[in-house]
């Protein structure tokens, strides 16, 4: 079942969205100040592509670079993207079909809002 909704996922959204992050990583690998945020723009496209069987979870090493990292995120982009990510999912739930892609947008609100500090596993696995 994994299998076929990140199929679905991956024809409807999770290709664009991928993109995007991409896209949004080599923008901020541009500078050598921004280079932590072009990292987890990389890490989030990899998650925006194939988002089902996988979770997020907090790394235990993250510190105050990390917090510091994510407020000036969420300032400068992590509210919009994750505003654009709840607005997406509530327009999927909408539909009966949509509703587990819209779930899937949900997923990705947390990573998109404070990216540093985060690791993306498999779900079920024990970190």
């Amino acid at each position: 079942m994994k299998t076929l909704l990140n199929v679905i996922w991956l024809v409807l959204a999770g290709f664009w969205l991928a993109v995007g992050y991409a896209i949004a990583g080599i923008i901020c690998c541009v500078l050598i100040v921004t280079i932590p945020f072009g990292i987890a723009a990389f890490r989030i496209a990899g998650y925006a592509l194939w988002p089902f069987g996988r979770t997020i979870v907090d790394k235990r090493s993250a510190g105050a670079g990390a917090l510091i990292g994510n407020l000036i995120w969420i300032l400068v982009a992590g509210w919009w993207l994750a505003l654009g990510h709840l607005t997406t999912g509530i327009a999927l739930c909408l539909t009966i079909v949509g509703i587990p892609l819209g779930v899937a947008n949900f997923k990705l609100i947390p990573v998109s809002l404070v990216p540093l500090g985060k690791d993306i596993v498999p779900t079920g696995s024990f970190i």
